[in-house]
């Protein structure tokens, strides 16, 4: 039962982040911004069809489609899997649940869409940063946690627990 509570937390991001999306859909048109901090953040809207960092557009459509589908759902099962198993420590569950609410996320776009909505826009001086989303960011957070955890926690912790 406690493995199943720990649901909520993918479930959180997972609507945090189809509800951003929804909120910028209905408020700017596609390539529109709107300053926060001038000069440093912006909301503008964009569609990535592409992987990470737009990659990939070169692919015809169906081809993404099939290519994105089966890593998504290969991600899913994986990620899923080490989730809801009984040894896992919280803190890979942390990991693993933002991991599992982002990656759903960005599914669910490329299902409606056929892309993924982005609208967090960083200038850092003369630099433009890549446009992104909350589940982008619930992705990153995950992997740097879990991959912190697995390089502090002692090798002991590493090795699966025996049924």
């Amino acid at each position: 039962m406690k493995r199943l509570l720990w649901l909520l937390l993918p479930a959180t991001a997972l609507a945090v982040d189809l509800g951003s999306k929804s909120w910028i859909l209905r408020t700017l048109g596609e390539n529109e911004s709107l300053p926060v901090i001038k000069g440093f953040f912006y909301l503008t809207l964009g569609f990535n069809r592409g992987a990470i960092f737009g990659s990939l557009t070169w692919l015809p459509e169906a081809a993404r489609f099939v290519v994105f589908g089966l890593a998504g759902l290969a991600a899913l099962v994986y990620f899923g899997r080490l989730f809801l198993a009984r040894g896992t420590s919280t803190w890979d569950r942390v990991a693993l649940g933002l991991i599992l609410g982002g990656a759903m996320g960005n599914g669910i776009d490329r299902l409606l869409r056929g892309a993924v909505v982005d609208f967090l826009d960083f200038i850092f001086g003369t630099w433009h940063y890549w446009t992104f989303n909350l589940a982008d960011s619930f992705i990153l957070v995950g992997a740097v946690l879990y991959g912190l955890r697995m390089l502090l926690a002692p090798k002991a912790e590493h090795r699966p627990t025996e049924s």
